[in-house]
């Protein structure tokens, strides 16, 4: 299993629980442990330490799973062997849910004159430039596409304007949100109404289908793909994602990143899976697509060992909880199926989904780590 996000956990638990001893099943990160995306966030406006929601993968106990931390270093999908800076490793099935790697430094002047927020260091590092800002022009930017959890550069320019707000530097500061999409949620129109009139009311100029390719130090400017300029003083950017190296070299890819059969989330080699961002399945690139993927997949292998038919299949359906601010949250579930336009159910912002989107939390750690939690520590 490559990989311990939303995909392998799930995965590695659900083999555990149907089969526990009978099967052996090597859990490869390089991570020191799980950190959900909206941690980030929390971490970044200061609702919580970095320490609280960084849930390490040494605590892990399921019958049959060894959690190994290393860096996969190749993939030989042919011969489902796996090499590692701890070694080599080969399986009777092989799991690809490395997720997409983020490169910073992709984006000139990203690194040097601006902060990304997507990475866990770069989440927590930001969380000292939000503290230390005096007020000024908020840039909150996407740099390329695809990029995973589609809503949260949206949630980041309405919790900026919450903080500036709760420091009294909201009249002196501008926030400008600049995506790539033509909607802020493009498979559900009620949760972008729901967005837009967000942005409206707390004066968030909303910069649809337009990109960052750039930022220049010197002058601190962003520069647009349409060859205009915008003007910051805070630039909280998205950074470009790939495949992982490993997952380039491996012969896996086609035009970038994993195909998969959307049904059974098989590649073309043989007893070789693929779950969550790094394949292009056709949902979004978000944890709990890969957490459904992933349940579909182990289904599946039960199904082979049992000598059952291997009949479970994926339904594309995933659930998003969208912060909005205000201390409110709006919930989508979203079904992608092949072939057919997203089916969207959107339930309206409130302070009652704030603890739903706790208890969703708090269900997985609980189940993937044996332990209650919390999301604000």
């Amino acid at each position: 299993m490559l990989g311990a996000g939303f995909g392998g956990l799930e995965l590695s638990t659900k083999l555990s629980e149907e089969l526990g001893d009978a099967v052996d099943i090597t859990l490869i990160d390089r991570a020191e442990g799980f950190v959900f995306g909206f941690s980030k966030l929390d971490v970044m406006f200061g609702r919580t330490e970095p320490d609280a929601v960084v849930h390490r993968y040494a605590d892990l106990v399921h019958p049959g799973v060894t959690f190994v931390p290393a860096t996969i270093t190749a993939i030989d999908p042919a011969l489902r062997r796996v090499e590692t800076d701890a070694g080599t490793y080969d399986g009777d099935v092989m799991v690809v849910a490395l997720g997409a790697d983020l490169d910073p430094a992709a984006t000139p002047g990203l690194v040097e004159a601006g902060t990304e927020f997507y990475t866990v260091a770069g989440a927590f590092a930001a969380r000292e430039v939000l503290a230390d800002f005096t007020g000024g022009a908020v840039v909150v930017a996407v740099t390329s596409t695809p990029f995973k959890c589609p809503p949260a550069p949206s949630e980041t320019a309405l919790l900026v304007h919450d903080l500036l707000v709760s420091r009294g530097l909201r009249d002196a500061s501008t926030i400008d949100l600049v995506m790539p999409l033509g909607r802020p949620i493009p498979p559900s129109p009620e949760a972008s109404e729901a967005l837009l009139a967000a942005f409206a009311e707390r004066d968030i100029r909303w910069h649809p289908d337009t990109i960052v390719t750039g930022l220049d130090a010197e002058r601190r400017v962003a520069l647009i793909a349409d060859g205009s300029e915008m003007p910051y003083d805070l630039f909280l950017g998205v950074p470009r994602h790939h495949v992982p190296e490993a997952v380039a070299a491996s012969g896996l890819c086609v035009d970038g990143w994993v195909p998969v059969d959307p049904a059974t989330l098989e590649t073309s080699f043989p007893d070789v899976y693929a779950v969550g961002d790094v394949t292009d399945i056709g949902t979004p690139k978000a944890g709990v697509y890969a957490e459904r993927q992933a349940a579909v997949v182990a289904d599946r292998i039960v199904a082979r060992h049992r000598a059952e038919q291997e009949s479970a299949t994926y339904d594309g359906v995933g659930v998003c909880y969208l912060e909005v601010g205000h201390d409110e949250v709006a919930k989508v579930e979203v079904t992608f199926l092949p072939g057919q336009p997203p089916q969207g159910h959107f339930q309206a912002p409130s302070t009652e989904l704030m603890a739903d989107k706790a208890q969703f939390a708090r269900s997985r750690i609980q189940r993937w780590f044996g332990r209650d939690w919390s999301n604000h520590g």
